[in-house]
């Protein structure tokens, strides 16, 4: 993992494409700007997981209604 200081309106650059900017700092919570192209996602890490985990779920449920159809 690279780490990084920053200070407010100070940025990273990933690639050529992503941009992320600190914004402001308060406390223990840092604001953070992040500019990409529309065809990127971005996720907070905890909503990322839940997705995650969702689709695995919902494969599970496809995988059981398909050995279902095939002994029909």
């Amino acid at each position: 993992m690279l780490v990084l200081a920053r200070k407010n309106g100070e940025s990273i650059k990933i690639g050529d494409d992503i941009e992320i900017t600190i914004l402001s700092t308060k406390g223990d919570q840092v604001k953070i700007g992040i500019s990409a192209p529309k065809d990127v996602e971005v996720y907070r890490k905890e909503l990322f997981d839940q997705i995650i985990q969702e689709n695995q779920e919902a494969s599970k449920d496809i995988s059981g209604i398909l050995g279902f159809l095939k002994k029909v």
